[in-house]
């Protein structure tokens, strides 16, 4: 096995790193959407410089989530679509929910198809944590770069005394013995330092033993906002 495809939800360039380095393969991203023809919409060439995205059967555009205008070139917002070949259900600007941005220039590999870089996560995944935007795949960037942690977690949202409290469970490397106590404190106070560097505000961290975050055949449940029940 040389090359592996993966998409179906975000991940991160650390993710990628780590997939790379323990199936001694290449990882490409692949990006599309059952509503428009499935994975297809986009990908990577071998370069791993950004998706190209077929503007021969898709015309993209980047707005902001919130105006619905469109940003500026290079600038971060979600990727709406308009199918130009398909005949059986067309869709006409159709808002994707995914965020993103345009690549400027030409790809090495010589391809002219405009380039997105990788999904960044969804406008409905985005935490408003004290005014601050949070993404999932913020957090597992910081994660997958700490060797003694596994690379899944899940993050819990609380409102306590009118004030936003997010706290990020996170599983313990099965290298790592739970009764060290002074070790995993250590490796509670860095994960919480290397976040709140990359968020810009305060998180709670809690390790827990391995294999007791809930899996998912599908996508992973990153998110458990208690604010809204």
């Amino acid at each position: 096995l040389k090359y592996g495809v993966f998409g179906a939800e975000p991940w991160s360039e650390g993710m990628r790193c780590e997939i790379e380095k323990r199936l001694n393969i290449k990882a490409i991203n692949i990006y599309g959407l059952s509503e428009i023809i499935g994975p297809g919409v986009a990908n990577e060439c071998l370069e791993q410089a950004g998706l190209h995205i077929y503007d021969d059967h898709f015309y993209p555009e980047i707005i902001d989530p919130a105006t619905g205008n469109h940003v500026k070139e290079g600038e971060k917002g979600e990727l709406v679509l308009t199918t130009l070949t398909k005949k059986g259900i067309p869709l006409i600007r159709y808002r994707t929910r995914d965020l993103t941005r345009f690549l400027p220039g030409e790809c090495k590999c010589g391809r002219t198809h405009p380039r997105i870089d990788r999904i960044m996560g969804r406008t409905d995944d985005m935490l408003i944590i004290r005014g601050v935007n949070v993404f999932p795949s913020q957090i597992e960037e910081v994660l997958v770069q700490i060797e003694e942690v596994a690379p899944h977690y899940q993050i819990i949202v609380d409102r306590v005394h009118n004030l936003d409290v997010l706290t990020v469970m996170v599983e313990v490397s099965e290298k790592v013995f739970s009764d060290e106590i002074k070790k995993l404190e250590m490796i509670e106070k860095k994960i919480q330092q290397e976040i709140e560097n990359v968020l810009g505000i305060s998180v709670a961290v809690k390790l827990v033993e391995p294999r007791t975050i809930e899996r998912s055949e599908g996508k992973a449940k990153r998110v458990i906002d208690n604010r809204k029940i």
